[in-house]
Formats: C-alpha cells, sequence, structure tokens
C-alpha cells in the first residue's frame, strides 16, 4: 500500500480502451506525461475497463501504438510492470470488492437491492438520483448483510450526507464549492462484481501512489463524492488538476465541443490525413497551456523542461486546423532530405514507372507540403498532364499568352532536343539565355514550358526539376504536344 508520506511526484493517464484515442484524451495524457516529467517523476498507464459493453477488440493495442507515436513513455503499465499492478482494473476485482466491503461496515456505503442499477450512466451527476433517497439506504446494516450474504441480486452504494457543501482547491480552476445536495449514493460496485469508474479511480490512484490526478473538467461535479471515500478510508487526498473543453468552430462561426463535424478528431486520424506526430503532439500541449515565451515550436523534450500546471488555462481552447497545419508544414521544414523522404513515400502513390525518381520528387516536396496527404494531387502530372484549355497559358503577370507560348515553344524544343540530359541546371541555362536574347523577364519562358509539361498553373519544381525527373523523351513528348495544340 502506498505511503502517504511519499512524496514523489507520480501521475497516471487511465483510457478505457473504446476504440480511437481523441485529441482530447491524448491532451489528458500529454499534460500528465509533462507534469511527471517536469518534476523527475513517474508516469503510469492504467487500463480502465470496468465497463464491459464498451470495450472494443483491439483498443488496448491503439493505446499503446497512439502514446509510443505520440514519444509518451510510460513507466509503469500492463506492458511494463511496476510495484503497483495489476494496472488492469478487471483484473483488480478482489481490491475492489475489500474496499467497498470496508466502506459498509464503516457505514461510508451500504447494500442496495433495488433493481435499476445497472443503467445509471458511469461518471455523470443526476440531481434527479440525487433528490430520491433509495429505500435500502435505511435498512438495518444486520439484515442487509444477510441478505447479501444469501446470493440475493445487489450493488454497492456510497452512503452521502447531503447536508452543508464540499469545497476543494483545484490547481487550474480554483477553489471549488458544490452543495452535498445534488450528490447522488453513487454506485461503487455492481452486481457483477465489477466496480465503476468512480469507485475503481480513487482506490487505484491511493494504491498506486498517484500524486496528481489529471483529467477533463467534467469530472468536477463529481470530485467532492471521490473526497468522500478518500475521507472514508483515511486516505490523503491528491493533488486536482481538470483540464477545460477542447472546442471547435462550426461552419457558421459558432463554437460547440468539438466533434467530427469540425475535422479529424483522433491522433490516428490526423497522422493518416498526413499530420506528423510531433507537430500534433506539440499543438495539443499549446491547446490549454500557455508557455511563459512568444515560442511556438517545441519538441517533447522542451515541453518537459518548461511546463508548469501554472500555465494551464481555465478557458476552453478552440481547435484550429489552419494552426495546426501550419505547424505540420514547419515540422516537414526541419526533416533532413532522407527522413522527409522515408516518411513522405507511403503517401505518395507513385506509379511504377516513377518509383525510381522519388528521390528527386522528394527533394521538390519537401519544402512546398503542409499536408502528407496532399502529396499524391502535387505530382499526379509527373505520371499523366491532365486535360486543360490553351487559356492556361495566359498569365498577366509573366505577360504570357497562347501566342507568345508558342514562339517560345517553337524556339526551344530544338535546344532541349540537343542537349544529352535534361538536368535542371541544362534546362534553368537554356531558358535563361532565352529571355536575355529576348529581352523579357524569365517568368514569361518559364512560364509557357511549365504549362506545356504540367497542365497546371503551380508545381513543385520548376521547368528543369520537372523534365529531369519525367525524362527527355517524355518531356520532348509533352511540349511537342502542346506546341501542336497552340
Amino acid at each position: 500500500m502506498c505511503c502517504s508520506s511519499e512524496k514523489r511526484v507520480r501521475t497516471r493517464f487511465a483510457p478505457s480502451p473504446t476504440g480511437f484515442m481523441h485529441v482530447g484524451n491524448l491532451r489528458t495524457a500529454l499534460y500528465a506525461y509533462l507534469l511527471a516529467k517536469s518534476r523527475h517523476g513517474d508516469f503510469v498507464l492504467r487500463i480502465e475497463d470496468t465497463d464491459q459493453a464498451r470495450y472494443v477488440e483491439g483498443a488496448v493495442q491503439v493505446i499503446y501504438d497512439t502514446l509510443a507515436r505520440a514519444g509518451l513513455r510510460h513507466d509503469e503499465g500492463p506492458d511494463r510492470p511496476g510495484a503497483y499492478g495489476p494496472y488492469v482494473q478487471s483484473e483488480r476485482r478482489e481490491i475492489y470488492k475489500k474496499y467497498a466491503e470496508e466502506l459498509v461496515r464503516k457505514g461510508a456505503a451500504y447494500y442496495c437491492f433495488c433493481g435499476k442499477h445497472e443503467a445509471e450512466p458511469e461518471g455523470e451527476e443526476s440531481v434527479s438520483d440525487a433528490a430520491c433517497v433509495c429505500p435500502c439506504r435505511s435498512m438495518d446494516p444486520a439484515a442487509a448483510a444477510e441478505m447479501a450474504s444469501s446470493g440475493r441480486p445487489h450493488v454497492i452504494r456510497q452512503k452521502i450526507d447531503r447536508s452543508g457543501v464540499s469545497v476543494f482547491t483545484d490547481a487550474v480552476f480554483g477553489e471549488i464549492t458544490i452543495e452535498n445536495k445534488v450528490l447522488d449514493d453513487q454506485i461503487l460496485l455492481k452486481s457483477d462484481g465489477m466496480p465503476t469508474y468512480n469507485f475503481a479511480n480513487v482506490v487505484d490512484d491511493h494504491l498506486m501512489c498517484i500524486s496528481h490526478v489529471v483529467r477533463g473538467s467534467e469530472y468536477l461535479s463529481s470530485t467532492p463524492k471521490y473526497n468522500l471515500l478518500y475521507r472514508a478510508f483515511g486516505w490523503e487526498i491528491p493533488v486536482y488538476v481538470h483540464l477545460p473543453l477542447i472546442m471547435g468552430r462550426n461552419a457558421d462561426g459558432e463554437i460547440s465541443k468539438l466533434s467530427k463535424r469540425h475535422g479529424s478528431v483522433s491522433f490516428e486520424n490526423l497522422l493518416a490525413e498526413g499530420y506528423l506526430p510531433e507537430a500534433v503532439v506539440n499543438y495539443i500541449a499549446l491547446l490549454g497551456w500557455s508557455p511563459k515565451s512568444d515560442q511556438e515550436l517545441f519538441r517533447l523534450e522542451e515541453l518537459a523542461e518548461k511546463f508548469d500546471v501554472s500555465g494551464l488555462n481555465k478557458s476552453p481552447a478552440v481547435f484550429d486546423y489552419g494552426k495546426l497545419r501550419w505547424m505540420n508544414s514547419e515540422y516537414i521544414k526541419m526533416l533532413s532530405p532522407e527522413a522527409f523522404a522515408e516518411v513522405a513515400r507511403p503517401f505518395a502513390a507513385l506509379p511504377e514507372k516513377l518509383s525510381s525518381a522519388w528521390p528527386k520528387i522528394a527533394a521538390i516536396l519537401h519544402q512546398r507540403t503542409e499536408l502528407l496527404s496532399e502529396i499524391p494531387g502535387k505530382i499526379a502530372f509527373l505520371a499523366e498532364v491532365p486535360a486543360f484549355e490553351n487559356d492556361l497559358f495566359f498569365n498577366k503577370k509573366s505577360k504570357c499568352s497562347p501566342e507568345t507560348a508558342r514562339e517560345i515553344l517553337t524556339e526551344l524544343i530544338p535546344r532541349f532536343e540537343a542537349l544529352e540530359a535534361l538536368t535542371p541546371e541544362a534546362v534553368g541555362g537554356i531558358i535563361s539565355a532565352y529571355a536575355e536574347s529576348h529581352g523579357v523577364k524569365l517568368g514569361q519562358p518559364m512560364w509557357a514550358v511549365r504549362i506545356a509539361l504540367s497542365g497546371l498553373p503551380v508545381t513543385p519544381g520548376g521547368p528543369g526539376e520537372i523534365m529531369d525527373i519525367i525524362g527527355k523523351d517524355e518531356s520532348l513528348k509533352r511540349l511537342k504536344a502542346a506546341l501542336e495544340r497552340l
């Protein structure tokens, strides 16, 4: 059992294995991790699978994979046993039963034989339930114990003293006062022997020596009930760090709780869209926490050094996909060319004929990519020129038109044919020489050649880089086809 005098900072992340990890859950994990590491403490992973009806096969592996890809290495957990295991709640049934029975003996809980138990929601406050008094509450303890031991189905409920108020301090929201009359006699142990979240988290946090509890602000109203349990056992109450909600911006500009209508809301889907894990973690870290500087780009190690609970905000944070996109582009730019080529290739969907040219393609994409999932659209023209009208050769800034483009291609194609290889340097030299000899800006011949090669007004890389990638034969084929059209 944990000693209350232990001073080491220990935080925990306790997700339910119910599917993908929402960015809100990831932020909770991140802040719990940063709080522990900023104070040289321990970060514990606990799987809270008490609600078996919501269990999703494979979801535990999703939790492991998400934490690993985010860089949040836990010090203890189901896969890293420590001194306070087991770390899966369904494996701790006997522990919860023991402590629930202890509360009954102390008069802080009672056996309930009513029939509606299992339908009650976990982790939610119900004023209507709180206003009702369960008839089992006043039952003779000895008679109730005899009925329970005889095998009659029952649950164990917390006996709440509804007089007065409960006051506690949260590290983010400060002093919180809640009237006890709105608290219900919550279920602690269900009829199948499984604990509710509201009971298991208190027992586990104490036995695992959790010093700081980091969780969403939706649990603020339930915290007095947790504190009553701590006091009934005579245990030290941990430091609470409740986090505000993450919101999204609707199409009409209104703000509402972040959901799929705003965009991807799971870590896995964000990565599938082409966001780098480091960028997502960095962005989520700033979604409710303000560093004491104007710095915006932080490696995980830097976050652990600078994180402080005092920087957490009370107000809900609005998830800004545009800001995340910008941050992702900055992280992409910081990658080495080799690293970018490696992470980008799975998104590229390259046709076989361009496979060997990937290093060159990656080179022109590196500093021009914001989202990896957009790469196929950026490079599709390398495999096949899209249909386009000759009007695309018009460009006011470059003073180009279909007529001038025809003149440019007529003169440049023979010069390109004479080259042994269409390297960026050789192609650039020919185009520059043309511009100089005709007294025009470089943009005019560049525009004409770019359109002829790609059928697009914007491409990653210029004409020389495009020719180098698709090769001499394909380049001349495209230029001649464009000239014929003109």
